[in-house]
């Protein structure tokens, strides 16, 4: 004891041991809520398409029901304020990958029915495509 001072010298920190330890009980809790993250965010993306595809098609139904034939382009949906705005396909996330269905047999107007653009299977086994 130099000066008559105790050795109060203490190493503070976390050793090795300890950081790994910590490391891997986050990497394991990581490993068992990634999964369930990524399957709830899939999840959201069909419903909130599943509502994009209901209410564009209401508005059609809207347009037929006042104007006694279809709309040509979902555009003239939103010109004549049958929705505020054109809804983005979610799963492709553009407002451009929309496909149109034409009446059959053909009538006037020449936008009956949508599906989305996108490829893929949904969680329930169905195409995108075919909603």
């Amino acid at each position: 004891m130099p000066n008559g001072k105790p050795n109060s010298r203490r190493i503070l920190g976390f050793t090795l041991v300890e950081l790994l330890v910590v490391l891997s009980i986050l990497a394991l809790l990581l490993t068992l809520a990634y999964p369930k993250y990524f399957s709830s965010v899939e999840r959201a993306r069909e419903a909130a398409l599943k509502q994009s595809l209901n209410t564009v098609r209401e508005g059609i139904d809207k347009y037929y029901a006042d104007h006694s034939q279809y709309p040509a382009s979902l555009e003239e949906l939103v010109e004549k304020q049958y929705m505020n705005r054109l809804p983005i396909d979610p799963i492709t996330e553009s407002e451009n990958t929309w496909v149109i269905d034409p009446p059959t047999p053909p009538l006037e107007g020449g936008l009956y029915n949508i599906h989305s653009g996108a490829t893929g299977i949904a969680k329930d086994g169905t195409k995108f495509s075919d909603w």
